[in-house]
């Protein structure tokens, strides 16, 4: 049984550095400039038919659509650039212009994190699906690297779906499970989760418990 969502935050992917723990041993972690974000939104069963909290994050000055601006006026916030819905169990209890910040999460906290994976534009198969490749010698060819037969002939004298190909890598969201939060900065609003998360420096990435079951 998945566990429910009582927190939620929309970060910044800032890189990777190095902590040491209490034993000093080196721990690598990816540090996230998570928050602050503004309630801008708060949908309810009876008016919207589902229950969800909208964050937003990040200010900007670029212009935004007329429909954006006046839902943002709207909750008395100023301009956001990012816009994100999380199903929490505690939406009831917020309001539009309520702030969540870095410190919602605490040091030990198990987190879901999900964002846009490296486009690595069209690859091959061996780069995107790990194929082998084809011997070197004795009549291997020119086709090293492509991908062998796509199917039978007679029948059903076609590619099936679905079936591993080359073609375009990466770019997609991608959310990582269950990863420990090694360190929470309020003053800086950072937070250091251990391991490698999706995407390049400076994407954007969102945070929530964990919905496994760790007990």
């Amino acid at each position: 049984m998945q566990k429910p969502i009582e927190k939620a935050i929309i970060g910044r992917k800032v890189g990777m550095t190095q902590l040491f723990d209490e034993q000093g041993k080196v721990i690598g972690v990816t540090v996230i400039e998570a928050g602050p974000c503004s309630v801008v939104q708060v949908k309810t069963e009876e008016r919207d038919g589902y229950s969800a909290v909208q964050l937003g994050y990040k200010e900007t000055s670029k212009k935004l659509p007329k429909a954006e601006l006046g839902h943002l006026e709207k909750a008395g916030i100023a301009k956001l650039k990012h816009l994100r819905e999380f199903d929490l169990v505690n939406a009831a209890e917020l309001k539009p212009g309520d702030v969540i910040t870095a410190d919602s999460f605490a040091t030990g906290d198990r987190v879901d994190i999900t964002g846009t994976s490296k486009g690595k534009g069209f690859s091959g198969v061996i780069k995107r699906h790990n194929f082998s490749r084809g011997r070197m010698s004795h009549g291997g060819g020119p086709v090293h690297r492509h991908h062998g037969s796509m199917g039978s002939s007679t029948m059903p004298s076609r590619v099936m779906p679905g079936k591993k190909m080359a073609g375009r890598l990466g770019g997609e969201q991608v959310t990582t499970l269950n990863i420990e939060v090694v360190k929470v900065d309020p003053e800086f609003n950072l937070i250091a989760v251990r391991g490698a998360i999706p995407g390049p420096k400076g994407s954007l990435v969102t945070l929530r418990n964990t919905v496994i079951n760790t007990k």
